[in-house]
């Protein structure tokens, strides 16, 4: 196992924020397919992902990540909606009702999803989060205020809401996901395809034995009930 990078807690005061500004490097923490970096170099360079049925122009900037990290966010993942890549359900992160980047602990307990963080500039996390929604990379977000409150909505769609968990290394950390809450919409279990780039993903950045990955993925709200984690597990060992 991969001893994952320990997150700074976001500081909030204006000296703190204009040193953040302008940011010209972030780093995107990527917790669903894109944790599997064959698939993140499809929304980097261009291409189809392996099972994918889109084909994505990649970014303006197609070089690969500075650095990567394992990481982990405090919070919730679940699947939801319908999948036009993958079919079934899409991966979200729910952070829980504080704001990671305040040090607050999401949900009760101790619930935590692994992820992988991608050092890019910012026109590529910008890039990334418009193929996410099927547009044409082009313009730059303004991360002002999810540099400032942790949290911004940059617009209504499922993959607009940008949540800054904290700093590494003096960079900030930031992902994107619903406008909603878990409790908010009804899951949507994920498709098979979805779920081996997931699991691939965590076994390669983090390390985890294939069956762990397959136990956390099968507790997953969307796919609990619907999955068990050896066929996720076996899904590792699927050429299809």
């Amino acid at each position: 196992m991969i001893r994952p990078q320990r997150l700074e807690a976001l500081d909030h005061s204006p000296e703190a924020v204009r040193r953040r500004s302008p940011v010209r490097r972030l780093w995107y923490a990527a917790y669903g397919s894109n944790m599997h970096r064959d698939r993140l170099t499809c929304y980097l360079a261009g291409g189809r992902p392996l099972g994918g049925l889109r084909t994505y122009p990649g970014c303006r900037n197609p070089s690969p990540p500075a650095r990567t990290a394992p990481v982990m966010l405090p919070g919730l993942l679940y699947f939801a909606t319908e999948s036009q890549v993958w079919t079934g359900g899409r991966a979200f992160y729910d952070p829980g009702p504080g704001t990671p980047a305040d040090g607050a602990a999401g949900y009760p307990g101790s619930t935590q999803l692994p992820a992988q963080a991608y050092l890019l500039t910012l026109s590529q996390f910008s890039d990334i989060a418009a193929q996410e929604m099927y547009r044409e990379p082009g313009g730059d977000l303004d991360l002002t205020e999810a540099l400032t409150r942790g949290r911004a909505q940059a617009g209504p769609g499922r993959y607009e809401t940008l949540v800054c968990a904290g700093l590494l290394d003096g960079d900030p950390v930031l992902t994107f996901t619903a406008p909603w809450s878990r409790q908010d919409i009804a899951v949507n279990p994920p498709s098979a395809a979805y779920l081996r780039h997931i699991a691939a993903g965590i076994v390669a950045s983090h390390g985890w034995r294939a069956l762990q990955a397959a136990e956390y993925l099968a507790g997953c709200p969307g796919a609990e009930g619907h999955w068990t984690a050896a066929e996720i597990a076996a899904l590792l060992g699927d050429p299809r």
